[in-house]
């Protein structure tokens, strides 16, 4: 029964079917919950594609409302050049900012701008439409790691091994990427990748399965999930995959393992309490102790925010199909239900402003990736319904 457990964690996604049949729809934008605490904004940019992009992003945030007039803020975006965008913000006729933003491409040096925007106006909130990601998709047939950005532009394949791909992670200065494939084995290794250099080095391959490797705040150290000595455990290595060493000894089935946003303390899951559960630990070792989140019997995939250190967001089941539970370590109260998809919402991971997270959508033979503003419960469709079976996205903001 464990080994069971363990493989129907590590392939969660790569089912056949979601755990309720629905019929599978691009459901677009979906409003949860009116958040009264919008702020107006009129946005134009130039070129058209600016325009276009601007005003899509911020249509995405949740924090914003887009008005024809009578706005508190007027954001215009300008391309300066081919890589350069100048945005000017204006409230009430007063200019506020004006600053011409670099990027490596106009798209990007648009997104950048835009967090510059959102910097200026929403009161703190740090911005995020520069994200990058990495995901897996099938869009070659085989499930394979890609880039891109927030918004899927400038999408690249990476892998191209024939072979099966997961959980691919990115080091926190966005050069490399750590993920977990069958390539050239019948065993799940885990490979690094350069994403400047294109180079792929083995990070680890010890007997048993490899998997779930995220690197610490700082980059300095690896965790990962190892079965070489039998049972599934959390295991921490230095970011070349030397000086491994095991952190858990128990019984149970251990999986999905990250660190906290001061590298100080390891967030897991395990079965322990007769079904999956978020613990977290010392990074050196020590006593397990279980997350109250009194939410569900079935909790996993977690990630904790780096910019609200506050909180975890996690899958978890409800009723026949799951959503994204969010529990905050300042309340200790039971964590609650962010996400109400119509649709199967798993493996979230947090965005650079700790207010928004992206998800895996799970429909009928279909897979997506979603942005959640977990204040307002808004919801936007990312992934374009061009790309196959898209999911398991982490993001980077350098």
């Amino acid at each position: 029964m464990r080994r069971l457990t363990f493989f129907f964690s590590l392939f969660f996604l790569f089912s056949s079917q979601p755990a309720h049949a629905q019929r599978a729809t691009d459901l677009g934008t979906v409003d949860v919950a009116a958040n009264v605490a919008t702020l107006p904004i009129r946005i134009t940019g130039s070129p058209a594609e600016l325009d276009k992009l601007a005003n899509f992003a911020f249509e995405t945030h949740g924090r914003y409302r887009r008005v024809a007039r009578d706005e508190l803020f007027h954001l215009r975006f300008t391309a300066v050049s081919g890589s350069r965008v100048q945005v000017d913000v204006v409230r009430k006729d007063i200019s506020i900012l004006s600053r011409t933003v670099s990027g490596t491409s106009l798209r990007n040096a648009l997104l950048k701008a835009a967090d510059v925007a959102v910097e200026a106006t929403s009161g703190g909130l740090k911005g995020f439409f520069a994200s990058q990601l990495t995901f897996i998709s099938s869009q070659s047939g085989a499930t394979e790691v890609h880039t891109g950005d927030l918004f899927f532009g400038g999408v690249r394949q990476i892998t191209r091994d024939g072979a099966s791909a997961m959980k691919p992670r990115w080091s926190p200065d966005g050069t490399k990427i750590l993920y977990t494939s069958f390539h050239r084995s019948t065993a799940a290794s885990i490979y690094q990748i350069d994403v400047n250099s294109m180079q792929r080095t083995t990070f680890v391959n010890f007997q048993g399965t490899n998997q779930s490797a995220r690197f610490s705040p700082d980059g300095s150290k690896v965790t990962m999930v190892l079965s070489g000595e039998g049972n599934p455990e959390v295991y921490v290595a230095n970011n070349r995959g030397l000086a491994v060493s095991r952190r858990t000894r128990l019984s149970s089935v251990e999986s999905s393992p990250s660190f906290s946003p001061d590298g100080r303390q390891l967030l897991f899951v395990s079965d322990m309490a007769g079904g999956p559960q978020l613990y977290t630990m010392p990074v050196a070792g020590g006593r397990a102790r279980r997350l109250p989140t009194n939410i569900s019997r079935y909790c996993a995939e977690p990630d904790w925010s780096t910019a609200k250190p506050n909180l975890v967001a996690f899958s978890m089941r409800i009723g026949r199909g799951f959503q994204i539970g969010l529990f905050d370590f300042k309340t200790g109260a039971a964590a609650t239900q962010v996400s109400k998809a119509p649709y199967d919402a798993l493996e979230p991971a947090w965005l650079a402003d700790g207010r928004h997270l992206i998800y895996t959508a799970r429909a009928p033979n279909q897979r997506s990736i979603w942005l959640l503003d977990t204040e307002s419960g808004k919801q936007t469709k990312l992934s374009p319904t061009s790309l196959k079976q898209v999911s398991q996205a982490s993001a980077v903001l350098n």
